[in-house]
């Protein structure tokens, strides 16, 4: 049975993962930070496959706590085949970059980019060993060119930074049968995060794409299913955008800074 872990994993886009994983035959380490409802949900819906899930509560950019991650779930499980980096810090009021502070900015770098480099540390030597690996990272709609995102400095210098490092794993790991990747979610917001792609046909209460429908969970996780397909070794290094069309990041290029909040 392979084994995947998911950062983030009991609710949102993490959530329809996690279940994308468990439906597919996969054993699941999930972590989270605070939310012990999400936790105890999860395991209400999934009660008849808890043997095959692990919880994990704990802050994703300690390190201690990344190894004790990958430390129990070795001696419970025996292997790790897929990272999946879900968990991201985002900082939702919009603001340009003189205005944060250093711990804002330091607590955007160390949950986006540091926390992926530690779960690497301890990961990547176990793919290797096993000879196989996926790892599926997140960004945002133009990563992949450094694009500048207005108002969004802290987190988009995280993520350009991880889509670099996402490149360079796949090079460096790939004659072990690893493969790193990175997806770029579009504009998934609210309830949304956790529906199904039925559930975002026909609706008027969703944001627009122009494919005519709101992105979901669903469309993120088949995504990532598909990426850590044992026959998917040929897609490695790549950023992939899942936004229907959408524009994400200019949405508020023009805005003055007070109407954008």
């Amino acid at each position: 049975m392979r084994h995947a872990v998911i950062t983030a994993g009991t609710k949102g886009l993490g959530k329809k993962v996690t279940e994308a994983f468990l439906q597919n035959g996969y054993s699941v380490s999930i972590t989270y930070f605070k939310d012990e409802h999400a936790v105890e949900k999860l395991k209400e819906e999934w009660k008849e496959s808890l043997h095959k899930i692990a919880f994990f509560q704990g802050d994703i950019t300690d390190k201690s706590f990344i190894k004790q991650v990958v430390t129990k779930t070795m001696e419970r499980f025996g292997r790790i085949d897929c990272l999946i980096n879900n968990a991201g810090p985002y900082i939702f009021e919009r603001k340009k970059l003189v205005e944060y502070t250093d711990e804002e900015w330091e607590y955007i770098i160390n949950g986006n980019l540091n926390s992926v480099f530690y779960f690497l540390k301890e990961v990547i030597p176990i793919m290797r060993n096993q000879h196989f690996g996926r790892i599926v990272n997140y960004g945002f709609q133009g990563a992949n060119s450094s694009s500048g995102w207005i108002y969004r400095s802290a987190f988009s210098a995280a993520k350009v930074g991880l889509a670099s490092l996402t490149k360079t794993i796949a090079y460096e790991e790939a004659e072990y049968g690893i493969t790193s990747n990175m997806i770029c979610p579009g504009d998934i917001a609210g309830e949304m995060k956790e529906a199904s792609i039925a559930e975002s046909k026909g609706r008027e209460d969703t944001r627009k794409t122009p494919i005519g429908r709101s992105g979901t969970g669903e469309d993120i996780a088949r995504l990532i299913l598909f990426l850590c397909n044992e026959n998917s070794d040929l897609l490695t290094g790549d950023v992939i955008e899942i936004t229907g069309g959408l524009d994400v990041i200019h949405k508020h290029r023009h805005l003055p800074i007070n109407d954008a909040k």
